[in-house]
């Protein structure tokens, strides 16, 4: 293991992370949990975007029952709206990204989700978990256009998969992808496995909501997968 400089773990720090890194110097294990970044401040580390219209998101710190936890306030309704957070520390692409999430309010949508092998704004795959909908789904937005992937030996009319997704409470949310097939799992529960070519390079993760979501999240793990079978 190789350890990083001084600049680099004063910046962990700060940012409420831990670094693990490989033999060539490359953080292959990251784990955020909010606790050193600022209440009322977006987190360190990070960089916000939106996928189509409306007003960009407003991630921000905030206390939830004694932990520091990010929650994306803005309550925009703008229907095709996706605020996006996306850690700026890692790039990968064969990963595995957990985050616990809790879906707080929202009337056109009460949804969180991961991105993974983001390139930028409008070119990401995501797994979200709806409330309203109580199903959990995995597309690839490609030029700006959110496409459903269907789940391998599902109909054409699959729609991810049914799961209760319960308001106002934690729950896990977690992808694996590995080359072109990506397992999907949600609290604790394997749900479904789907595969798909459209971005096989490395890309970041990150945060993401819909229209307007109030979401909280906390504890994001990300591992890279690279050269590991």
């Amino acid at each position: 293991m190789v350890h990083a400089t001084k600049t680099a773990r004063a910046a962990c720090i700060a940012a409420g992370l831990v670094l693990v890194f490989s033999a060539e110097g490359r953080a292959r294990d990251v784990k955020i949990d909010f606790e050193d970044s600022t209440p009322g401040s977006p987190p360190t580390g990070f960089s916000t975007a939106v996928t189509h219209g409306g007003e960009p998101g407003r991630f921000v710190v905030e206390e939830d029952e004694g932990d520091r936890v990010v929650v994306q306030r803005s309550a925009d309704r703008t229907n095709g709206r996706f605020p996006l957070c996306v850690f700026d520390g890692f790039s990968a692409s064969d990963v595995a990204v957990s985050v616990r999430v809790k879906p707080i309010s929202g009337e056109v949508d009460r949804a969180g989700g991961l991105v993974f092998r983001y390139r930028d704004p409008d070119d990401y795959y995501l797994v979200r978990a709806n409330a309203l909908e109580g199903n959990v789904v995995l597309y690839k937005v490609e030029q700006g256009k959110r496409t459903d992937l269907k789940p391998i030996g599902s109909g054409l009319l699959t729609y991810g998969q049914k799961t209760d997704v319960p308001s106002g409470k934690w729950s896990t949310l977690r992808v694996e992808a590995r080359g072109n097939r990506f397992s999907v799992s949600f609290a604790g529960k394997a749900l479904f496995e789907v595969e798909d070519d459209t971005f096989a390079g490395a890309g970041k993760v990150g945060l993401w909501t819909k229209a307007d979501s109030v979401t909280a999240f906390d504890d994001l793990a990300i591992e890279s997968l690279d050269g590991k079978h």
